[in-house]
Order: structure tokens, then C-alpha cells, then sequence
């Protein structure tokens, strides 16, 4: 069965074999503060925490946390759940070394000079609920649906300032064709 996908400058055209079975496994954010970010990922988000690794020697702590799947498939094991954890795509890892506050950090968020790392995103089944309910929720919005020139996208920020685009999949057509090339 043969796919279509798209074409770039640089892009290696065969898969090489022995990349089969690796798996993208995670993004990892700083944070400030582990309990006000992970009752935003998980309260406001979504998110489930699927596994937390303390590191005493190094002072610091991992939580790894997933969204939108079943569940029911996760051991109560200690080892397995570790192993399911790091075997599983596209989670988000947020980093809290010990001593770190709000008061005593800030992370660089990318989006301003020296521009790096831009956002995450998150597909919401219905962008204006969504969006009313951060609104309700004070997140504060980088940029709301009908601001600026690419409409039908926002961008909303957590609580140490990283930027969350947030889009109905749906949707993404009707936002992007009117700034694409022809």
C-alpha cells in the first residue's frame, strides 16, 4: 500500500530500518513550581500525570503526563509503569529542580529575542468553549481566536509563561489556507 506525503529540501526519502521502534517520546518544560503546573495540566488541561521520578541526589523531580487515551492498560508495577512510560509517544515532562521558585526563576518562553523553542499545541474539540472556559479559569491568552491576522487559533500561556497553541483539528484547513502560497 503505497502513501502520500509531502516533499522538502532535505528530507531523506527511505526510512532507514534501523530507526524502526523509535518512538518520540516527550517535550520537557522547566517549571518553577511543580504544584501550581501540574494543577494547570491537569486541572485546566486535561492531563493525567502518568509517572513522577524524585532524584535526591541531583535535587530535582520529573512528571510525565499524557492526554486523551485509555488507560486501563497501565500497571500498577513499579518497573512496567516506568517502562510504559518511557515507551509511549508524545508525552510532556516537566522538570522542577529543587530550590527553583517563582520567585527565584524565570524560564525563557522562546517566543522573544533569542527566539528557540515556540509552543505546544492542543487539539480542543470546540475552540470558542474551550477558550470561554480558560477565560473562566483566568489562563492568560497570548492571543484569542479572533485577534490578528491568522484567525481560528489561540495561544494561551501556563503558569511559568511557555505558550499553548490551541486549535480545533478540524478547523486547521479553513485557518491556514488563506496564508499559504499558491
Amino acid at each position: 500500500m503505497s502513501r502520500h506525503f509531502d516533499k522538502a529540501d532535505g528530507l531523506c526519502e527511505q526510512k532507514d530500518p534501523a530507526t524502526d521502534g523509535f518512538v518520540f517520546n516527550q517535550t520537557m518544560l522547566r517549571i518553577a513550581d511543580p504544584k501550581r503546573s501540574l494543577d494547570f495540566y491537569t486541572r485546566v488541561m486535561g492531563m493525567t500525570l502518568l509517572k513522577r521520578l524524585n532524584f535526591e541526589s541531583m535535587e530535582f523531580s520529573l512528571y510525565f503526563l499524557t492526554a486523551g487515551e485509555d488507560f486501563s492498560d497501565i500497571s500498577e508495577d513499579e518497573g512496567k509503569r516506568t517502562e510504559q512510560t518511557f515507551g509511549r509517544p508524545a508525552m510532556l515532562e516537566l522538570t522542577h529542580n529543587w530550590g527553583d521558585t517563582p520567585e527565584s526563576v524565570s524560564y525563557h518562553n522562546g517566543n522573544s529575542e533569542p527566539k528557540g523553542f515556540g509552543h505546544i499545541g492542543f487539539h480542543v474539540p470546540d475552540l470558542e468553549a474551550a477558550c470561554e472556559r480558560f477565560e473562566k479559569l483566568d489562563v492568560p491568552f497570548q492571543k484569542k481566536p479572533n485577534d490578528g491576522s491568522m484567525k481560528g487559533i489561540a495561544f494561551i500561556k501556563d503558569p511559568d509563561g511557555y505558550w499553548i497553541e490551541i486549535f480545533d483539528a478540524k478547523r486547521v484547513q479553513e485557518t491556514c489556507t488563506p496564508h499559504l502560497k499558491k
